[in-house]
């Protein structure tokens, strides 16, 4: 059988350019530093011996790393490219010696998780997966956008949106439900009696859904073309805006249901008719769709957003 079908000699022709991780290190540190000396401080190392290294690697690639000029060094434009993929590649190594320290003796499911979701529903349920599956540590990694999982040490991800996510598979979780919300004192002074009394009050927008008043008030048969008021980057400031009287904002039920149960937030309208084709999906890449704990995960988060 040839190299190239048992994939032996695929990983002998890697293995041939695969720099010890001592020489990685002290070029990471180097590159970050810009500076020899700096790097051998955080390594323990002299600078005599990060130089060498650097020299060997050198040798090793065939080219420079860095520009000398008296007594600075610079990175070489090939230089600075390498530092950055060496970065990541140390980072990824990182990740899963932490992740094997962590659960040495079952598995580990590295999870990316958009902010809000992660903190508000996310993270208050990883104790109850954890009691159901003690052998397998759940990690924890925001990510507010869809990324590439070639390019992370990632074994799953919750998406919202429209589900479309290049090289991957998806399952359903859910549909958002989003609900206009102010202070009680604001309930209290208002009259809002019908979807177009919303109108008069300061509405509150999130960046992230610029258009989500338009669709709410689109679907109470309102006609709404301009709509203005405060803008917010973050769930979690517009949210403290609202309770601090700002105005209304529109946002998902089940992610300030603390807040409403505390009473620090008053619904003021039932949830419109489902507004949008986007909704919240576990995703994860197809080399992954056996690995044991995504299986026991994927079960556990289909039943726990069943029981609401």
């Amino acid at each position: 059988m040839s190299p190239d079908v048992n994939g032996n000699g695929t990983v002998a022709l890697a293995r041939r350019f695969l720099p010890s991780i001592s020489l990685l290190c002290s070029f990471e540190a180097a590159a970050r530093h810009q500076n020899f000396t700096t790097a051998a401080t955080e390594l323990h190392l002299t600078q005599s011996a990060i130089s060498r290294h650097i020299r060997a690697l050198e040798v090793q690639l065939g080219a420079d790393l860095f520009t000398r000029e008296r007594q600075t060094v610079r990175l070489t434009m090939a230089g600075e490219t390498y530092a950055r993929e060496i970065r990541e590649a140390l980072k990824h190594i990182s990740t899963a010696t932490l992740g094997f320290r962590a659960s040495p003796s079952g598995g580990t499911f590295n999870l990316a998780v958009l902010p809000t979701f992660g903190a508000r529903w996310m993270a208050p349920r990883v104790p109850a997966f954890g009691l159901l599956h003690p052998d397998i540590t759940i990690n924890l990694f925001t990510r507010p956008a869809p990324f590439e999982f070639a390019a992370e040490a990632l074994d799953a991800a919750i998406h919202y949106g429209l589900p479309d996510w290049p090289g991957a598979e998806m399952e359903f979780l859910m549909h958002e439900h989003v609900v206009p919300v102010c202070s009680p004192d604001m309930a209290a002074r208002s009259s809002f009696r019908t979807p177009s009394d919303l109108l008069c009050a300061p509405l509150l927008h999130l960046v992230s859904r610029p258009d989500a008043w338009e669709r709410w008030f689109h679907a109470h048969d309102v006609d709404a073309c301009q709509i203005h008021g405060m803008l917010c980057d973050q769930f979690a400031t517009i949210t403290q805006a609202a309770r601090a009287g700002a105005g209304l904002a529109l946002l998902p039920r089940f992610l300030i249901a603390e807040e409403l149960a505390r009473g620090e937030l008053h619904e003021i309208a039932p949830p419109a008719p489902q507004m949008a084709e986007e909704a919240y999906y576990l995703v994860w890449p197809v080399n992954r769709t056996r690995y044991a704990p995504l299986v026991a995960f994927r079960q556990w988060i289909l039943t726990a957003v069943a029981a609401g």
